[in-house]
C-alpha cells in the first residue's frame, strides 16, 4: 500500500521505484507480490468528483482489502499466507486493514506514521525551511500560514466545500479519529515495523511511538536502519529532498529481512 499522493504501482519518485525494488526482490525469494496503481492516480477524475465524501477508506483501505480477497482466488497463492505491506501513509493505515481482514497472516509497516498527520506535515515543513541553517521572512510567513491551516484541520473548521491541503473535511475527520498504534495493539496477527534512521518525513519519533505502544504485545518485530531514508535507500549526510532525485534502490538488507520474516 502506497504512501500519500497519487502513486503508481512502483511508488515512483523521481528515478526511484521502491515498490518495484521490493516486488522483484521478494519474488527472487519465492514470495509473490501484488502491486497496483493507487486509486487517486488511476481514477483521479472520479476521486476529485467525490472529494466531499472521500476518506482514507476509499483512498487506500478498500482496495487493499479487495486485493487480499482477490489473491485468495489465485492458483498457487496460499490463502492463509497473505501479508499486507504499507509504506508511510500505507503503513499508518495497515492496522486498519488488519482490523477489517482477520484472515491476513501479518502486516509489514515501512516508515509508518504513528502521529496525527497534521503535526507530521508541519514538522516536515519546519525541517525543510531550516535546512539551509536559517528561516527567512518569507519562509516564516509560509510556516505561520501552514500552522493556521493545521489548527483549522485539527479543529475540523471547514467552510462548505472547502479543501485544505488537498482534501476536504470528511477525509481529515476520518483520519483524525483513527488511532493507528491503538488499532495495531488490538490485533493478534504478527507485525514487522521497519524504519530508516535518516528519514526526515516519518522519523524515529514515529518508530519510538510504535515501540512504546506495542510494547509487550507478542509477535511484533522492530528494526531500524542507520543509513536509510524514507525510500529505504542508503544515503549520507543531512537528509534532504534532493537525494530523491538520485537513482537508487531499496536496500537489499530490507528485502532480505522482510523475506526472512515472512517465511518465518
Amino acid at each position: 500500500m502506497h504512501g500519500s499522493g497519487p502513486n503508481d504501482r512502483d511508488e515512483t519518485l523521481g528515478p526511484n521505484k521502491v515498490f518495484k525494488d521490493l516486488a522483484w526482490g521478494l519474488a527472487t525469494n519465492g514470495i509473490a507480490v501484488l502491486r497496483y496503481e493507487k486509486r487517486t492516480k488511476q481514477c483521479a477524475g472520479e476521486v476529485i468528483q467525490a472529494m466531499a465524501t472521500l476518506t482514507v477508506n476509499e483512498e487506500t483501505v478498500l482496495d487493499a482489502v479487495a486485493a487480499a480477497a482477490f489473491l485468495r482466488t489465485v492458483d498457487g497463492i496460499a490463502a492463509d499466507r497473505i501479508f499486507v505491506l504499507g509504506h508511510s501513509l500505507g503503513g499508518m493505515v495497515a492496522p486498519r486493514i488488519g482490523a477489517q481482514d482477520s484472515r491476513l497472516a501479518g502486516l509489514i509497516l515501512l516508515a509508518a506514521i504513528a502521529r496525527p498527520l497534521p503535526d507530521l506535515l508541519l514538522e516536515q515543513s519546519e525541517y525543510l525551511a531550516a535546512l539551509d541553517g536559517k528561516v527567512d521572512e518569507t519562509e516564516a510567513k509560509q510556516l505561520e500560514e501552514l500552522r493556521q491551516q493545521m489548527e483549522r484541520v485539527k479543529a475540523l473548521d471547514f467552510k462548505e466545500g472547502e479543501v485544505i491541503l488537498g482534501t476536504a473535511r470528511a477525509y481529515w475527520a476520518d483520519l483524525l479519529a483513527y488511532d493507528p498504534v491503538g488499532t495495531a495493539k488490538a490485533l493478534t496477527m504478527p507485525m514487522f515495523v521497519l524504519q530508516g534512521e535518516r528519514d526526515y518525513q516519518v522519523t524515529m519519533e514515529d518508530f519510538a511511538a510504535w515501540k512504546v505502544g506495542l510494547a509487550g504485545r507478542d509477535g511484533v518485530t522492530f528494526k531500524s536502519y542507520l543509513p536509510l531514508n524514507h525510500l529505504f535507500i542508503a544515503g549520507e549526510g543531512k537528509p534532504n529532498p534532493t537525494e530523491y532525485d538520485v537513482a537508487g534502490n531499496a536496500a537489499s538488507e530490507v528485502i532480505s529481512d522482510i523475506a526472512a520474516w515472512v517465511k518465518r
